[in-house]
């Protein structure tokens, strides 16, 4: 083929529809491959040892947290900086309508949980 005729055939705007029964074929296969396969189980044995190291790693940041902001001691009070950090916690809550959020987030999930226990049977 010459240069004017790749220039001819790629000019023309054809739309390109497949053949009548190239699509229900297609889904027929994927579906058919899709019911012979196994869902992949999570590797919870291996996957366990990292949640675990990573949820003392959190409790001991927390303790450590704690223990700087209230000086060490649970007798005194809570030094000044503490409750001024509350302060300024709850103010920034109250501000950016955290509670809103938090509502709509529950909601969200909910709503999307009892869906799917409608429509697939699933519980929580």
């Amino acid at each position: 083929m010459r240069e004017e005729e790749f220039d001819r055939i790629l000019s023309k705007k054809q739309e390109i529809i497949p053949s009548p029964g190239f699509v229900v074929s297609v889904m027929d296969a994927v579906r058919r491959e899709a019911a012979a396969l196994a869902p992949i189980a999570f590797p919870w044995k291996r996957a366990l040892p990292g949640m675990i190291a990573a949820g003392l790693a959190l409790v001991w940041c927390v303790v450590v947290g704690v223990k700087l902001l209230t000086g060490g001691n649970a007798i005194e009070p809570p030094p000044a900086k503490l409750l001024v950090l509350l302060g300024l916690l709850s103010e920034t809550w109250r501000a950016v309508g955290a509670s809103w959020i938090l509502l709509a987030l529950v909601s969200s999930l909910a709503s999307v949980k009892l869906s799917m226990r409608y429509a697939y049977g699933k519980r929580w």
